[in-house]
């Protein structure tokens, strides 16, 4: 737990030195000054302005730069703010910003670190102590992207604005809530590092019945208390279910439905600890412990994909479904934006879904499609996981419905919200979202086709870009991530007995070069801790090990990997050491089995359509594959993007072309050939004409026979 320590310290550390950089949604602005980059006035840097109007700037030298348009007006009292929506694979080691016409260092702005992004996020800085003067028609900025060559960003909604409300929030709260959390720190870890000498021993959650045996230790009375998901066990002065034991060692069956909160509750979703009374709540006597035995609905066969092929991204209507066959996909990832089309009301066009003598309701063309995809995946046999999103509230059709799923710390900056876990209105409806997907599609009929299996969310250690909960260590962002992970894996098992909730990661592992991200093997080490304080269940990793640049194919190229389990990135380069980490006996599900391990969102790019980027990108997937090949502990690949896709900051990462691509458009790619034949009896003939570009003679080249350590 040292490095949990020294992560809040590191993590208070940074909060300070980024104090005044604000997060920040352009879109939702409807004042300010807009700003324009002038592509002429550039040093060391090639800027182009794209169709959709973004600029990408590829910085040439070490004092790469581009400057503002003069303002053709004044700009505005309040706007303070400097705000740019960005995509950046390789992050800026700093931008510094002059305001010109006086340009020095005493004039300008200094932000260090520009953090990568693999979408486009919202980034706001307050320049208010260095305008001054500043802001007159006429003046200018000059912008300093770093002093690193060949880094690529896009760059829109470049301009000066005032702080959001929001913002004025965020600010407002920071000192009581640091407070807070570094008390919720500290509980935490002292909670996972106790000893207990009493304990819930197994929780078993039947039909109508709940079984809970554990033994204490304790003299004076003891009592089993029931945690729900919205609670904190380690500062809950008032448990939902408090029963005195009447012995040592005990067993106690309850009923699993409560009337609570207005709803028929189910405590299956609860954990439950042993605690004394003490004059101004409870005092801890266990861990708490989540339900081990889920009695399922169904009881049917578990199925596991046939091959290691798979589709990121599947869905029916994006065309060229003759690819599952020609490409003999075994498994696919489906993305669930849940709150796109979840409401609160009735209204046409809805399905109603009563979830614990509540209803919420559906829009039935969204499911419609849902319904088309798992059906054709499960008529074909290709095992599929969904990718459950949160969307902002302000992008949620139905206003009440954002507001109960949008975590409620979350910052505007981030793509995606992290579920709100935090009081009993906003548990049960995203329990009921949950309970609605997994009864549909975990039918023994597959009337509506099968959804096997759940990848919580998206690249989580990347949380403050793609599972944003606003600024958190590692531990309290943790703690909320496995309340939902543990909440869909109760639910799902509800119905399938085999269903698996995946953890997703990027390639980022021992290291990250974004001040708000966390190392994916510090949160690994905190699930794993919470596994063994609160009970083991069947999850598994969606790891994303694209090559070190998302833009750069020719991933044997990578630096910042080692063979070693402190690597900084697990890139294709080094699959080696996930395949090593997740057979360790630690990982192992109740220490036997190996944990499911689908590189879930990977791929290799081609930086332009032309015949040798094309090639070097089938390259990378060859080098990629004949590297997994002797790997047992990976058991999926799924490719990301099936398509190119223009929202993707330039990257052309898909099997196939633009779908509106002018000469072929949704065509296939050289890539599109080798995955084909990979896993076939045509797989070395095409395989071995991108020895050379790799610079190998013999497969096994590209193989490390080493020792992980």
């Amino acid at each position: 737990m040292n490095q949990i320590s020294n992560a809040f310290r590191n993590y208070f550390l940074i909060v300070f030195a980024i104090f005044e950089i604000l997060s920040m949604n352009v879109q939702a602005q409807s004042v300010g000054s807009v700003l324009e980059l002038d592509g002429n006035q550039v040093n060391q840097l090639k800027a182009e302005r794209q169709s959709n109007g973004a600029w990408q700037l590829e910085t040439q030298g070490k004092d790469p730069w581009i400057n503002t348009k003069p303002l053709t007006v004044n700009i505005g009292n309040d706007d303070k703010i400097l705000s740019f929506e960005y995509f950046c694979p390789k992050g800026l080691d700093h931008l510094q910003i002059y305001f010109g016409p006086v340009i020095g260092e005493e004039n300008s702005k200094l932000v260090r670190r520009i953090g990568l992004s693999e979408g486009w996020v919202g980034y706001a800085i307050d320049v208010s102590r260095e305008i001054k003067e500043w802001g007159k028609t006429g003046d200018w900025l000059r912008l300093d992207f770093g002093n690193r060559p060949d880094v690529t960003i896009q760059i829109r909604n470049l301009m000066l604005r005032p702080m959001t409300a929001r913002e004025k929030e965020i600010a407002a709260n920071r000192e009581l809530k640091m407070k807070k959390e570094a008390e919720k720190e500290a509980r935490l870890k002292a909670y996972l590092e106790t000893n207990y000498t009493s304990g819930i021993i197994e929780v078993e959650v039947e039909e109508s019945k709940i079984s809970v045996d554990g033994k204490t230790t304790a003299k004076g009375p003891v009592y089993l208390c029931e945690v729900a998901p919205y609670q904190d066990v380690t500062e809950e002065t008032v448990f939902e279910t408090a029963v005195l034991l009447k012995s040592k060692k005990f067993e106690y069956k309850l009923d699993r439905f409560v009337n609570r909160n207005g709803i028929n509750y189910d405590r299956g979703l609860s954990k439950w600890v042993l605690a004394e009374k003490t004059a101004t709540g409870y005092n801890l006597l266990s861990h708490a412990r989540y339900p081990d035995e889920i009695e399922a609905k169904y009881n049917y066969q578990k199925e596991v994909a046939k091959g290691r092929k798979g589709i990121g991204g599947f869905s029916v209507n994006r065309g060229h479904m003759e690819d599952l066959v020609e490409l003999d996909a075994t498994s696919a990832t489906v993305n669930i934006w849940f709150s796109k089309f979840m409401f609160s009301k009735p209204a046409p066009g809805r399905l109603e879904h009563v979830y614990n003598g509540k209803s919420y309701y559906f829009g039935e063309k969204q499911v419609a499609q849902f319904d088309s995809t798992f059906r054709v995946t499960a008529r074909k046999g290709i095992v599929t996981a969904a990718i459950l999103l949160v969307d902002k509230a302000e992008t949620c059709p139905d206003p009440e419905i954002g507001r109960l799923l949008q975590h409620p710390d979350m910052d505007p900056s981030g793509i995606y919200s992290m579920p709100n876990m935090t009081n009993p209105a906003s548990v049960d409806c995203y329990a009921a979202a949950l309970d609605f997907l997994a009864s549909r599609y975990s039918r023994a009929d597959k009337k509506y086709g099968r959804c096997n299996h759940w990848i919580m969310h998206n690249e989580v250690d990347a949380g403050w870009v793609w599972t944003n909960m606003g600024e958190k260590t590692a531990l309290i962002f943790m703690d909320t991530y496995i309340k939902s992970m543990r909440m869909c894996y109760a639910i799902a098992r509800k119905y399938n007995p085999h269903s698996e909730v995946f953890v997703t990661l990027t390639h980022y592992w021992a290291w990250t070069s974004h001040p708000r991200f966390y190392p994916s093997k510090d949160l690994m080490e905190i699930l794993n801790q919470y596994t063994k304080a609160e009970g083991d269940f069947e999850w598994a990793m969606a790891h994303h090990p694209y090559p070190e640049s998302l833009m750069e194919p020719k991933t044997w190229l990578d630096k910042k990997v080692d063979f070693t389990f402190n690597s900084p990135l697990i890139t294709f380069a080094n699959l080696e050491v996930l395949n090593a980490w997740i057979k360790l006996p630690e990982v192992l599900y109740q220490g036997k089995t190996k944990r499911t391990l689908w590189l879930s969102e990977n791929g290799t790019n081609s930086r332009t359509y032309s015949e040798e980027h094309l090639k070097e990108q089938a390259a990378g997937f060859a080098y990629t594959w004949k590297k997994m090949k002797v790997l047992d502990g990976i058991d999926g690949f799924q490719w990301h993007n099936w398509f190119d896709n223009r929202s993707e900051g330039g990257l052309r990462i898909g099997l196939r072309r633009f779908p509106d691509d002018e000469t072929d458009p949704g065509g296939a790619k050289p890539v599109w050939y080798v995955f084909k034949a990979a896993d076939t009896p045509e797989e070395d003939q095409v395989f071995n004409q991108y020895k050379e570009v790799i610079g190998i003679k013999d497969w096994s080249e590209v193989q490390y026979k080493g020792v992980i350590k």
